[in-house]
């Protein structure tokens, strides 16, 4: 009896050890992460200031600029810093990134035939940013399509349809983004802009958060299947060392910041009032990060991504 008693008391003290010593672990750990983020918070605060202060001639404002930085130095666990990072900004072609993953769902849960026509506007959307196939992914992913005005009744069943998109990434827990638009070359005509005129947003949005978690995703193989992020991976990759156009997705934007031996996926977006990207960047010396960099009003300006990209590359290898 007395070695049975004893056996139990052993048995308490050891869980108890073990108990113990998992909340130690666990503390630690949060500590460790609390840590890098404060460190990763420093790193974009400083890239953004110096950003502000190299382009201060050229009127660039600190409301002119949004930025998200995911460390992947350990992929299993990002950890996430940002400024102005859920600022809801027009996205431009950056919006092709969630109608790409909408696609990818789709298919994966048998609601969308994978077909040959599919796939050619896929690569067309990402790769050379055509407007026209992503007006085609859209209808797919929607169950819409443009057209001549409809009645009260079908263009609000017509919008319910349309906001496809939206409803799937807020049941993700996405906020503060509007995905439901086509992009367009000309602007919209027919329903597209009775729809403009009866429904609020106007247009497109997303912030910097929104878009870099969804990159993160895609780079880790969460955002679908494993398989189908190696897809779409293969559409974002871009060889910035083989020549091409100099201010295509390939060569300019963060491209421009990239050492040689770095590897680099990425969807930019440009109108004549944004300048932005997305880029997912893995460089020689093993450091992996998500980088989204939004401007305002500096379009033209094409060093404003580049040069923050450098900021943020050289303080990052700071963190331990």
């Amino acid at each position: 009896m007395l070695s049975t008693f004893r056996a139990a008391i052993l048995g308490l003290g050891f869980a108890l050890l073990m108990s113990s010593s998992h909340a130690q672990n666990q503390g630690e750990a949060s500590s460790g992460n609390s840590n890098s983020q404060a460190a990763l918070q420093r790193v974009v605060e400083q890239a953004v200031q110096k950003t502000l202060q190299e382009f201060s001639a050229k009127k660039l404002g600190s409301n002119q600029l949004a930025v998200t930085l995911v460390n992947l130095k350990d992929p299993a666990h990002p950890v996430e810093a940002n400024y102005r990072g859920e600022e809801q900004i027009y996205p431009a072609s950056v919006i092709k990134l969630f109608y790409l993953v909408t696609a990818h769902r789709q298919m994966e849960d048998g609601k969308l035939k994978d077909t040959a026509e599919l796939r050619r506007a896929m690569r067309d959307m990402i790769v050379d940013s055509y407007n026209e196939a992503t007006g085609y992914i859209v209808d797919l992913v929607t169950g819409t399509t443009s057209g001549p005005e409809l009645s009260e009744t079908e263009i609000k069943e017509w919008h319910y349809q349309r906001d496809a998109v939206n409803r799937y990434f807020s049941s993700l827990g996405y906020t503060n983004i509007n995905v439901n638009k086509k992009p367009w070359c000309e602007g919209p005509y027919g329903r597209e802009t009775q729809a403009l005129k009866l429904f609020k947003p106007t247009r497109n949005q997303l912030t910097t958060d929104a878009t870099a978690r969804l990159l993160t995703e895609v780079v880790t193989g969460k955002a679908v299947s494993e398989s189908r992020c190696e897809q779409m991976k293969e559409l974002l990759k871009r060889d910035y060392e083989k020549p091409g156009e100099a201010d295509d997705q390939a060569h300019a934007f963060t491209a421009k910041a990239l050492p040689k031996g770095a590897k680099l996926w990425s969807k930019a977006g440009w109108t004549s009032e944004t300048r932005h990207d997305a880029a997912y960047v893995e460089l020689p010396n093993g450091m992996r990060f998500v980088l989204v960099t939004f401007t305002l009003n500096h379009a033209s300006e094409q060093q404003i991504i580049p040069f923050l990209a450098k900021e943020v590359m050289a303080c990052l290898g700071e963190i331990r």
